[in-house]
């Protein structure tokens, strides 16, 4: 049986934080805090998306549905976007596992190395 509570600790320790540290991050006290990590209370959706955010997991995993950590795409453009998408995709398809890299990775890879020249030229 999944344990809500265990995993908001975990989360929490991962982070480095106290449990004062998160209550103050999604608005709570730390008495509320640990009756949501002792598994007495059970937070309401909006504190739910907030430590999902704080975390940086989904609500999925935060609720024990989904074991994925969930990886923040904030401030990247539309293209790095694309490119972190594509990217995904050619890690799940489980099918296509030819000796050395397909046509579709080399066009990943290629527009991986674009991206970087630009945001080098960018910095100088």
């Amino acid at each position: 049986m999944f344990d809500f509570g265990l995993r908001i600790q975990e989360l929490r320790q991962q982070h480095n934080m106290s449990q004062e540290q998160l209550g103050r991050r999604v608005n709570r006290s730390k008495s509320v805090i640990s009756s949501y990590e002792n598994n007495v209370k059970i937070p309401p959706l909006d504190v739910l998306t907030q430590m999902a955010i704080v975390f940086h997991v989904s609500l999925d995993y935060l609720v024990g549905i989904d074991k994925q950590d969930m990886v923040s795409i904030d401030g990247l453009s539309h293209q790095q976007k694309k490119i972190i998408h594509s990217i995904l995709i050619e890690f799940e398809d489980q099918s296509r596992r030819p000796d050395g890299l397909s046509d579709r990775q080399q066009e990943i890879l290629n527009l991986l190395m674009k991206e970087f020249a630009k945001q080098n030229s960018l910095g100088r």
